[in-house]
């Protein structure tokens, strides 16, 4: 059996054992994803791209003392092209008031799924005009990920998750829940 059959194998069961999971006990809820005593998750490191409106380097997520968006997606999924204009216009509305950003659990890289330069020039193909980044182990996007691409959330200030949804959302629906659920508001 040749090394990429086992790791394949060894892919497969983990997704079947986290799909029991999440048959036998359900998705986990927010309160469940901040932990029973209601503290925030520990920020995670997400390397960022150097593209259209981003520039290179690592960003933690949640922000430190400042609400953040985070979009969820993957080049290969058609709603989260769809998004993309919407996310733009959010983005020019409230952008500069959270850390607003797109971030791909796609392999990045040279031998992986999509090498960067592909996901530049994705990005600028679709207008991204705002920080990029790529979650290699996928660890946020499991964190994050509520039911499918793309996925929207909101964190507040303090690093607490207060609102995720799955799918495509206007930007006026982007922008109130922003509002919504942090002390931020859309500038004048």
């Amino acid at each position: 059996m040749q090394r990429r059959d086992v790791l394949a194998g060894i892919g497969s069961a983990g997704v079947l054992a986290g799909a029991g999971a999440v048959a036998v006990y359900g998705v986990p809820s927010p309160e469940t994803l901040l932990g029973e005593d209601g503290e925030r998750h520990e920020p995670l490191p997400i390397e960022t791209v150097e593209a259209q409106g981003s520039e290179a380097g690592e960003v933690l997520i949640p922000a430190q003392d400042q609400p953040t968006f985070i979009d969820l997606f993957g080049t290969w999924c058609p709603p989260c092209v769809e998004q993309m204009p919407e996310l733009a216009v959010a983005n020019e509305r409230i952008g500069d008031q959270v850390l607003f950003i797109s971030v791909t659990s796609e392999g990045v890289g040279e031998n992986r799924s999509i090498t960067e330069d592909e996901l530049v020039d994705w990005w600028a193909e679709h207008d991204g005009n705002w920080l990029l980044g790529v979650d290699h182990n996928a660890e946020m996007t499991e964190r994050y990920l509520d039911g499918g691409f793309p996925t929207a959330a909101v964190i507040d200030a303090s690093g607490r998750l207060q609102w995720s949804d799955s799918g495509v959302h206007s930007a006026d629906e982007i922008v109130a829940t922003i509002e919504e659920e942090t002390d931020v508001e859309e500038s004048p």
